[in-house]
Order: structure tokens, then C-alpha cells, then sequence
């Protein structure tokens, strides 16, 4: 019995598109918003879900896979350049625990200096300006302090 209803599925899933990550976000999205909808009452919330449930079963079983694909492709993107700032963020931030970043004067380009090098003078290897920044103290200066 089981194994025919598997086999009907099968047939009928047959040059459909299925689930896709766009697919799988939107169920995210519904999870959320169904929760929501306990505790708060309205009328605007519930025909977004139930569109948002449309939506998700209509791409599911639709036979247009091309066009489908090509929205996935734009979902995945949009997620990818979102993803990639974030990953950008944190990777400056956990370059700031050991360097110092200072920007060119001229060319604004950013220049990555170790800290606790004392008074430097950094020349920017991309329009050769010069300037002297300090990026704190010294090893031996600390040593000596103590």
C-alpha cells in the first residue's frame, strides 16, 4: 500500500520542479510566521502566509523548471552577497584583535599594520604615499615599563 502511494508520488513528481533552496526559505519563512500568527491576530498576516503557501506549492510543482531554476539562481546570489558581507565583517573584526587598520590618506586604500610596533612609518603599496602612524607600544618598551 505504502510502496504504491510512493510510486504515485514518484509519477506525478515526474518533470516537476520540487524543492529548491528558494523553496526551502520560504518554508522557513512560513515556520516563522505561522508561530507568529498565535500571538498576534491579523487578518493581513494570515493572507500573507496563505500567499506565501501559494507561492512555495506552485514553484514545488511546477513544470516550468528552467524559469524556476533561474528564480533559485537570483535567490542563491542575493543570499551569497549577503552571506559573503558577513563573512567579510567577521573576518575584519577578528583582524582587529591583532592589527591595526589605517586607511591612505591619498588613495584610501586599507592597509593591515601589526600592533605594538610603536611609531611606524607606512608606506601604502598601492600610490606610495608615506605616513607615520603609531600602532602602540613596543615589546621591549612594555617589558622595560614593568
Amino acid at each position: 500500500m505504502i510502496e504504491n502511494l510512493k510510486q504515485k508520488f514518484r509519477k506525478f513528481m515526474t518533470g516537476r520542479y520540487g524543492v529548491d533552496e528558494l523553496s526551502k526559505f520560504f518554508m522557513v519563512i512560513l515556520l516563522i510566521l505561522i508561530v507568529l500568527s498565535i500571538f498576534i491576530r491579523n487578518p493581513g498576516l494570515d493572507s500573507l502566509i496563505l500567499g506565501l503557501l501559494i507561492i512555495s506549492y506552485f514553484r514545488m510543482f511546477s513544470k516550468n523548471v528552467t524559469k524556476r531554476y533561474q528564480e533559485n539562481q537570483r535567490y542563491l546570489n542575493i543570499k551569497n552577497k549577503f552571506l559573503g558581507k558577513i563573512r567579510k565583517e567577521k573576518y575584519i573584526m577578528n583582524q582587529r584583535k591583532e592589527y591595526h587598520i589605517y586607511t591612505c590618506p591619498n588613495c584610501k586604500q586599507k592597509i593591515r599594520i601589526p600592533k605594538g610596533k610603536g611609531k611606524l612609518n607606512i608606506t601604502c603599496p598601492k600610490c606610495h604615499t608615506e605616513f607615520i602612524k603609531n600602532t602602540g607600544r613596543k615589546k621591549k618598551e612594555e617589558e622595560s615599563a614593568k
